[in-house]
């Protein structure tokens, strides 16, 4: 690396991913898509399940888990309190037996899906105290390409990598 190209270390990309969940889970609560802190509200992990099953039906916990990058105990946990209370729905996957494949409940809205898609900019601009609309949306394009070029492009693939087993046995989607 040359000494003009700027450095980030393993920490720090590690303590931005945690600043970045911080932002878009304050980003659901003012789009009123979770509760406010302190609330009885639905948990950002089982949030963020729920909106992957009704953006993709037909699902299994594996695939669920590789998207959003929860661990699969989570996701199996997650489903399972979701088919408790009459949202999600799972049966066998009719090509492979021993697969079981999660899907919304009849009934259900699939708008539900779009319901993690709440814009981020009036976060980022606080987060980062930025009050110019052009750096904002430089900002808010930079952090669209890095997500679009890290989003798992097969299930099982996590950015090219298999996301380390004692980072997923942690709740990411859960803030501090």
């Amino acid at each position: 690396m040359s000494a003009n190209q700027p450095s980030l270390t393993a920490r720090e990309l590690i303590v931005l991913g945690g600043r970045l969940t911080r932002i878009g889970v304050a980003a659901l609560r003012a789009h009123g898509q979770l509760g406010q802190r302190g609330e009885s509200s639905v948990p950002v992990g089982v949030f963020m399940v729920r909106a992957d099953v009704f953006g993709h039906p037909a699902t299994s916990i594996g695939e669920i888990a590789d998207r959003t990058g929860l661990r699969q105990s989570y996701v199996s946990e997650s489903v399972a309190r979701l088919r408790g209370q009459g949202v999600l729905e799972t049966g066998p996957d009719p090509n492979n037996g021993r697969r079981t494949l999660v899907r919304p409940a009849d009934g259900h809205a699939h708008r539900l899906a779009d319901s993690a898609d709440a814009p981020v900019g009036a976060e980022l601009a606080q987060a980062l105290g930025e009050t110019d609309p052009a750096a904002l949306a430089e900002i808010i394009a930079a952090l669209a390409g890095l997500a679009s070029r890290l989003k798992p492009t097969q299930p099982g693939d996590a950015a090219g990598e298999e996301t380390p087993r004692s980072v997923r046995d942690k709740d990411p989607a859960e803030p501090k």
